[in-house]
């Protein structure tokens, strides 16, 4: 029997392990799955939207189990509390918008004629969602999908092997039918086989790129809806008027938080020439003041990346860019915890450019490269100088300037004077190789249902 298993990154150790679903049984899930959801959607909207929250509260209920197993799963701090402020946010939002996202468009009712446009939902959605915020980026699907009328199947990342099985149990425990929430273990081939065979009416994937075209191809020809949240390389822009203390601290947190693994971290920061040497100096230290550790110390604030094969990609992104003339100016002595594997110090870097891959791909780890400019254009060409576009950070007292500038950046989000924040009530999404579609607001209600047009001509007399 296959076992996908964790391997957690605390100790090395396995930390859990589940069997393989086979292709038989994972169809037979499909099935139930398909066969639960007319009855599902037949429920009036606002018992399927309290099922959800009731769902959202039961997995509340299970914190102390839920933070330490984060820990132990992927690295993150017990201090930081696990996901719940932003799972919360996000469920409640969606709720509080549902009505109004699936309310039919009313374009005649008159004597003669009914039209309007209905929202219908999809049928089966698979959501497969990653290690890096396991529970926040699944929600982003799973609590609209199922407040719209789909069914919904899971998978996790091996990294975060449990969380699927957790999420399904508070909300059948809170009521939702077990077959409309169902948590599936599967590998590669399985997945692939199943969404290639038409199994699913909609599916969403939060991952790499190559995950993201692998999916597309299994997907080929079979005109399945996807939504894909792909790769990174979000980019701050630190403007001469920039309040510097807040965008040091703002930008060092979204580069560095969660050891750096955050779809919308800051990977590389463009300074306005007359405050470069300041916000250097100011990150250097803002850094050096983390504490890397074991993250069920609560001492800790920065633990382990999820697994040591990502904490080698960044140490050589910062080699290479060294090796190219970059400087790393944090001190590694000052992180005795780093073992060369997945304990990995922060570090700021500078003296890079664009001919160094530490700057154009993804990282994913808790190391800023940051560049002088001179202009806006200056920035504004090297913010776009990037095959992602997921974010970008800008820093000035000038709101009409900011808006300007972010017309032009190839992004799905522009954020002034923030960063690292998903706004449930702001449409999440991608450009270039970050991916397709979106999640949450109204538009991520409209992408898991399809419009349905009433043409109804009323017998007269």
């Amino acid at each position: 029997m296959t076992m996908i298993q964790c391997i957690s990154p605390v100790d090395g150790s396995v930390y859990a392990e589940r069997p393989v679903l086979s292709l038989d049984a994972a169809k037979a899930a499909v099935e139930r799955a398909r066969k639960a959801q007319k009855a599902w959607a037949k429920r009036p909207l606002e018992d399927r939207v309290q099922l959800v929250l009731k769902g959202v509260a039961r997995l509340n209920e299970m914190v102390d189990e839920v933070v330490p197993e984060l820990a132990w799963m992927m690295g993150r701090p017990v201090r930081y509390g696990g996901e719940f402020r932003g799972f919360n946010e996000r469920s409640n939002y969606v709720a509080s918008i549902a009505a109004d996202a699936l309310k039919p468009i009313e374009v005649e009712d008159s004597q003669n004629f009914a039209r309007r446009i209905e929202r219908e939902p999809h049928g089966v959605v698979f959501v497969i969602a990653p290690w890096n915020y396991p529970y926040m980026t699944a929600i982003n699907t799973v609590a609209p999908a199922l407040m719209a009328g789909n069914t919904v199947i899971i998978k996790h990342a091996a990294q975060t092997l449990l969380v699927g099985e957790r999420m399904v149990r508070a909300f059948v425990e809170a009521g939702v039918p077990e077959d409309v929430f169902q948590n599936v273990f599967l590998d590669h081939d399985t997945s692939a086989a199943l969404i290639a065979a038409g199994s699913f009416n909609f599916i969403n994937f939060t991952g790499s790129v190559e995950g993201g075209r692998a999916i597309e191809r299994a997907a080929a020809g079979t005109f399945t809806g996807l939504g894909l949240e792909l790769g990174g390389k979000d980019p701050g822009y630190v403007m001469e008027d920039a309040d510097l203390d807040a965008a040091v601290d703002t930008l060092m947190d979204g580069a560095t938080f969660n050891s750096g693994q955050c779809c919308c971290g800051i990977e590389r920061i463009y300074v306005h020439e007359s405050l470069y040497d300041a916000f250097v100096e100011k990150s250097v230290a803002w850094v050096s003041n983390y504490k890397l550790g074991n993250p069920l110390d609560q001492e800790t604030t920065l633990g382990p990346m999820a697994n040591k094969r990502f904490a080698k990609l960044v140490r050589e992104h910062v080699a290479d860019a060294v090796a190219k003339g970059a400087k790393a100016l944090v001190d590694p002595k000052l992180f005795p915890a780093d073992d060369g594997g997945a304990y990995l110090a922060p570090q700021v870097v500078v003296d890079v450019d664009h001919s160094m891959a530490f700057m154009r791909e993804e990282t994913f780890g808790p190391a800023v490269g940051i560049m002088k400019v001179k202009s806006d254009d200056e920035a504004l060409a090297l913010m776009n100088d990037s095959q992602y576009g997921l974010t970008a950070s800008l820093w000035t007292k000038d709101v009409e300037r900011a808006s300007r500038i972010g017309a032009e950046i190839e992004t799905g989000t522009v954020f002034m004077n923030r960063a690292d924040y998903l706004d449930p009530a702001l449409v999440w999404t991608g450009v270039k190789q970050t991916g397709r579609g979106g999640s949450l607001s109204v538009l991520g209600f409209h992408n898991l249902t399809r419009p349905k047009s009433y043409h109804l001509k009323k017998v007269t007399a």
